[in-house]
């Protein structure tokens, strides 16, 4: 009973706030997710290029994002986006420290690492799709925006999902080290509701049991995704081994 009450959705139970930083987990690591595919498209770009600089920039890029300890990248974007915002209000006026959102340092933090990660997908993708179809569309003069709206885009994110599934999965559990900024998701959440109760051993037991649950509905999504495309991409019957 006293468990019940615990975790409950009364005035007294931390039903209510451990779902909503699960929403808050999900909703900033959609964010980086975002982030990580915008910024990731650029840099798989850059180490496909025939421009040794554009490839250089690249690998540095990946090497160094994934190179370094996550947490100190949240640290490093936190506190310098902090210290940006309060330069810049200072040009206004404004003085004293403001603080850079929470919410916007740990999408941004946690989307550049994800952006290294994406950005081997989408190179890998890309090297996966067969250069005769590319050609033939050279060849019948399909200008290179049509090109990669029919033809590179859509088998890109066709042999992309799997991949972007383990992406996410990482940027789930990269999401707690977010806590430091002050978000409250279910780290945060978690670490509050045992110092309040201290009861420890429960708390993070439930937040682990979250991460769980929203990593198993997630990876039901990415499979429903793929199966979906595959459907797409599957050749007619008269045409397999063609």
């Amino acid at each position: 009973m006293y468990l019940i009450n615990l975790l409950g959705f009364s005035k007294e139970g931390w039903g209510l706030y451990l779902l909503g930083a699960a929403l808050m987990t999900v909703a900033v690591t959609l964010a980086a997710l975002v982030i990580g595919a915008f910024v990731g498209s650029f840099v798989a770009w850059a180490k496909l290029s025939r421009n040794l600089t554009a490839r250089i920039a690249g690998d540095a890029y990946t090497t160094i994002f994934r190179g370094m300890p996550e947490l100190l990248i949240i640290y490093v974007v936190f506190f310098g986006g902090s210290a940006a915002v309060t330069a810049a209000a200072e040009q206004f006026g404004i003085e004293g420290f403001l603080g850079m959102p929470s919410f916007l340092a740990g999408a941004i933090g946690v989307g550049l690492i994800s952006a290294s990660y994406q950005a081997e997908v989408f190179r890998g993708s890309f090297t996966a799709i067969v250069p005769g179809e590319i050609e033939a569309a050279r060849a019948i003069g399909m200008p290179r925006l049509m090109r990669f709206r029919r033809i590179i885009a859509p088998q890109v994110m066709r042999f992309a999902i799997p991949g972007l599934g383990n992406v996410w999965q990482l940027s789930l559990k990269d999401s707690a080290l977010i806590s430091v900024t002050g978000l409250v998701e279910i780290m945060n959440a978690s670490n509050k509701a045992a110092g309040s109760t201290h009861q420890f051993f429960i708390f993070y037991i439930v937040g682990g049991t979250l991460y769980l649950i929203l990593t198993s509905l997630s990876n039901r999504v990415f499979n429903a995704g793929e199966a979906h495309v595959a459907k797409s991409f599957r050749r007619p019957a008269g045409m397999q081994g063609s």
